[in-house]
């Protein structure tokens, strides 16, 4: 006569049994399977929160959106982006990513090497002192920058200025000096991010590679070019694409500098500041969908010519 003990375990063994040969438990073990379940979630992520939103604005910019009212116009939306405020707008932003890469990514470079040395004193603080802008929120930093750059007198760029006995500047209401304004934000803010990414790479280089090209009479500056550059390549591809979209996606900096998102002869205008006045101040969704989707265009074509440029396509012999 069988125990209830001994009446439990079988129930509980025929039980498992019985479950393992569901097709869920089959699905969850199973080694082909296992891979595509590990990355659904990513899978399901891309699709609701990435695809999913760029087919519905495709979708939209044929149309003019209205309050309670939607009707398909076409092409006509990408017809009107031919006008001088939108031109304006890209040029604003191409010439801002561009200068930002100039400035944002030998200079992080440069001073990356510099802490990295072994001789350079008081590296954590000066990681610090770099890192801490980034921490600062936008609004703020250009709250700050907005007063620096203050058309009066006694605004502290002009006061600076005024001890080389040049003459008080109105810098925000000039291309040339508001896109500087633009420039020395993005460098104060992003520099100390650059640079732990360069940081970052370079403490995965083998010091053995130094002390070989120093045994072999490299000088310094021969192993930064031919040892750390071309070994942080991966690193710098990386820098390079974030800053290309981080350059054309820009708005809430030149939206604080200049108090709002109507500078002088749309001098700091860009495309996200068009795409936010025509879709929200406007409320004309659907042309605010196309510069959307001109923008997505724009930066992909952008970002596959800087890494055809730098190689990645290549194949490896």
């Amino acid at each position: 006569m069988n125990s209830p003990l001994h009446t439990k375990t079988r129930t509980a063994s025929a039980m498992r049994e019985q479950a393992q040969t569901r097709w869920w438990y089959r699905l969850l073990y199973s080694q082909r399977s296992a891979p595509y379940v590990f990355v659904l979630p990513f899978i399901l992520s891309f699709l609701l929160f990435f695809l999913y939103p760029v087919i519905s604005t495709v979708i939209m910019s044929f149309q003019e959106v209205l309050p309670g009212m939607t009707s398909f116009i076409g092409p006509e939306n990408y017809r009107d982006l031919i006008n001088p405020a939108f031109g304006r707008a890209i040029m604003n932003s191409v010439l801002y990513t561009v200068l930002t890469l100039v400035v944002l990514i030998p200079l992080p470079l440069l001073l990356a090497v510099l802490l990295n040395s072994k001789r350079m004193p008081g590296k954590g603080v000066f990681r610090s002192a770099l890192f801490m802008p980034a921490l600062t929120s936008v609004v703020v930093a250009g709250t700050i920058f907005r007063l620096i750059f203050g058309e009066l007198d006694g605004s502290l760029l002009n006061s600076i200025v005024s001890w080389f006995g040049i003459e008080p500047q109105k810098w925000l209401t000039s291309a040339g000096t508001g896109m500087f304004a633009l420039i020395v934000l993005a460098l104060w803010r992003w520099l100390g991010v650059n640079l732990l990414y360069f940081m970052s790479g370079l403490q995965n280089i083998p010091p053995e590679l130094y002390e070989a090209a120093q045994i072999d009479g490299a000088s310094r500056l021969q192993s930064l070019l031919r040892i750390t550059i071309p070994l942080l390549r991966p690193v710098t591809i990386y820098v390079f694409t974030i800053s290309i979209y981080a350059g054309l996606a820009m708005f809430t900096e030149s939206f604080m500098l200049w108090n709002g998102n109507n500078s002088p002869n749309d001098i700091g205008l860009t495309i996200v500041g068009y795409l936010y006045r025509q879709g929200l101040e406007q409320n004309s969704m659907g042309f605010g969908a196309a510069v959307g989707i001109v923008l997505l265009v724009f930066a992909l074509i952008l970002n596959l010519i800087q890494l055809r440029f730098f190689g990645l396509f290549r194949k490896e012999d």
